[in-house]
């Protein structure tokens, strides 16, 4: 388990995890926040909050998650090396707002830029690296996610049953809490190896030979 320790954050105490690559470069109070919040939930379970700002909502915890699932994350070569960005996508109505592009705003992953796209199809995700599937397309799921298939794109959404239908992660709630499960078979099917610490905070990891089993 990765060491967890107290850090003095715009006048607060809050847990930390040092991740064994660094982000640089500065950022606002606001995204250390956010970004310590969500990797200090995904591997010590924190709650604790800065009590001079308003509590972060659900989707800025989201966005937060899913700029740290990048680092937690292993693309094949092919993938990494045919883009000089890193892609996070939202498919269909987007929860975020303006929030996502606050949070990851100047940031970077292994050397590769942060952007944030909003796309409407499916066809789109092939060039992204962390796809959010919004609710608004749960009527079409089965067919965005065979449009991915054959892609090595990692697969986000709080969609119901997400995981049991071929999804790789899906949010959910716990105790009032964002937390997530995994589907491994799914990632390891679209050649993405997924970090033992992330797989130690899951609340579930699913391995199935198939969507549905």
């Amino acid at each position: 388990m990765a060491k967890v320790r107290e850090k003095h954050i715009c006048g607060t105490d809050v847990p930390e995890w040092t991740p064994p690559q660094r982000v640089t470069g500065g950022r606002p109070c606001h995204l250390s926040q956010f970004i310590a919040l969500a990797v200090a939930w995904m591997l010590a379970g924190a709650t604790c909050l800065n009590a001079q700002q308003s509590n972060p909502t659900e989707y800025e915890v989201k966005a937060a998650y899913l700029y740290n699932f990048g680092k937690f994350v292993e693309w094949p070569a092919k993938v990494t090396a045919a883009s000089e960005i890193f892609s996070i996508c939202v498919l269909g109505e987007d929860p975020f707002g303006a929030t996502f592009d606050a949070t990851i705003a100047s940031e970077s992953i292994n050397g590769k830029k942060v952007v944030v796209k909003r796309i409407t199809k499916p066809q789109d995700a092939v060039s992204c690296r962390i796809l959010f599937i919004s609710s608004s397309e749960e009527s079409r799921l089965k067919e965005i996610l065979a449009t991915l298939d054959k892609t090595s794109v990692l697969t986000v959404s709080d969609i119901s049953q997400f995981t049991r239908h071929g999804g790789m992660i899906r949010f959910v709630k716990e105790a009032n809490r964002v937390r997530f499960e995994v589907n491994l078979t799914t990632a390891e099917h679209a050649g993405l190896t997924l970090s033992s610490q992330l797989l130690k905070v899951a609340i579930s990891v699913r391995r199935s030979s198939q969507a549905g089993d």
